[in-house]
């Protein structure tokens, strides 16, 4: 037997996986995302703590440490922080906890019942949302006015007006995202508890909102998170500086460059972020399962 035929009998080796490359390659695309999205962060944090109060003094991060631009920002007499503080944390939660609600409702309708129209009006507002709020800031200043005339308490400069602009606006993408989600609780629950003698509120409140807390949870995550970084609506709505939010008075108070004191305002980006990041990690265990479950249907 030659040499040629002995080689090709002989089984061959499983190939080794090349361990090398990929993950180096791996490694460096992750080091530069996580460089991409740390850096913006580093820098605002830096910029708080340095006292100064200038752009070109912040350029280098950490070089002086100090707490002098978080007390000029909470004891000023020219800019009520600590109101426009408290006005974003109101309409925040205020739109997040009605956003839930009222989406829960459209959702479960949508889900549960079958009625004419039923899926050209879950088309048509998905259809609306796809519009840019931009375009719609002349109309909701114009409706608003009017509304004003006959109903003060919920028109123009009023919070509550900002909030019945913010709960029309998130009401068809959150329906939405319910309706997929609430369509993998499975029909026959709804049916054994209509052999009880449920009716639709009682199981709706009962049972179903039980079962469909994640995407609960995410959609007043969403919500809230949405309300707190809106500039160009609230700008629109509130016009009394008593009255505005944290993003539309923390614009004011950079809106001269001549003057402007940019530590105070990455102080108080700082502190505007905190009651993000708190309310994300009291969610946290809701989100992925919101996300990944509404996606299966």
């Amino acid at each position: 037997m030659s040499t040629v035929d002995t080689a090709v009998k002989r089984p061959s080796r499983p190939s080794r996986p090349r361990r090398g490359k990929p993950h180096l390659l791996r490694h460096v695309v992750a080091l530069v995302l996580s460089a991409y999205a740390l850096l913006p962060l580093l820098y605002v944090v830096s910029a708080s703590l340095n006292p100064t109060g200038t752009l070109t003094g912040s350029n280098r991060l950490f070089r002086v440490v100090g707490l002098d631009s978080f007390r000029r920002l909470l004891e000023s007499d020219q800019f009520p922080f600590l109101t426009w503080f408290k006005n974003s944390l109101v309409i925040g939660l205020t739109t997040a906890v009605l956003s839930v609600f009222l989406g829960a409702l459209a959702a479960y309708a949508f889900s549960r019942m079958r009625f004419r129209g039923r899926r050209t009006g879950l088309l048509t507002i998905v259809l609306v949302q796809m519009f840019p709020q931009l375009l719609a800031v002349v109309a909701i200043f114009l409706l608003l006015t009017r509304i004003g005339e006959l109903v003060p308490a919920i028109g123009l400069n009023t919070q509550a007006g900002l909030i019945c602009v913010y709960l029309g606006a998130a009401l068809g993408v959150n329906t939405y995202l319910m309706y997929g989600y609430f369509n993998t609780i499975p029909t026959e629950i709804d049916e054994a508890a209509r052999v009880d003698g449920a009716g639709h509120f009682r199981i709706f409140t009962t049972i179903i909102l039980r079962l469909v807390a994640p995407i609960l949870a995410v959609v007043g995550l969403l919500s809230f998170i949405a309300s707190m970084n809106d500039f160009v609506i609230a700008s629109v709505v509130l016009i009394d500086p008593e009255r505005q939010t944290l993003a539309v008075g923390l614009y004011r108070m950079v809106s001269n460059p001549n003057y402007a004191d940019w530590s105070a305002f990455a102080a108080g980006a700082v502190m505007a972020s905190l009651p993000v990041v708190a309310l994300f990690l009291f969610l946290q265990k809701y989100i992925v399962g919101g996300l990944t479950a509404g996606a299966t249907k």
